[in-house]
């Protein structure tokens, strides 16, 4: 597969910036939903009637840098600091929710969090990539 830039000369395609991209895309749409689900009550398991969390309380706190970081990770603009916050969120998630009911991920539940802190945290060292609001705000599109 083959991608043709500004100059008419064909070059590779770029499969890692594409998974970058993919990655950056889906973790942001997967912490999202906690967000809106913790904050306006969507995408709520019906069973479990959904209440509005107080202010400034932890769930609070967490639903609000969920659903304002998700979408700047999202379209990748201020990713790195984002990023950073994203994952200190999920190692205090994990830790202050998950961590008290089993040592093992797979038994408390917090495989979520897990998993995305680490990504999160590799998008803090790595950036949002070339293919971003980032990238663009740099001038390197």
């Amino acid at each position: 597969m083959t991608a043709v830039n500004d100059g008419g000369a064909a070059r590779r395609f770029d499969y890692a910036a594409a998974a970058h991209t993919v990655l950056r895309v889906v973790s942001a749409l997967v912490l999202m939903q906690h967000g809106l689900q913790k904050i306006f009550g969507l995408i709520s398991d019906p069973a479990r009637p959904w209440t509005a969390p107080d202010m400034f309380s932890r769930t609070w706190t967490a639903g609000m840098l969920e659903c304002i970081g998700a979408p700047l990770l999202l379209f990748g603009l201020f990713t790195r600091p984002v990023a950073f916050v994203l994952s200190g969120l999920m190692a205090f998630a994990y830790f202050l929710v998950h961590a008290d009911r089993s040592f093992f991920p797979v038994l408390n539940r917090g495989e979520p969090p897990v998993l995305l802190c680490f990504v999160f945290l590799y998008f803090a060292a790595a950036g949002a990539g070339p293919w971003s609001l980032d990238a663009r705000r740099h001038g390197r599109i």
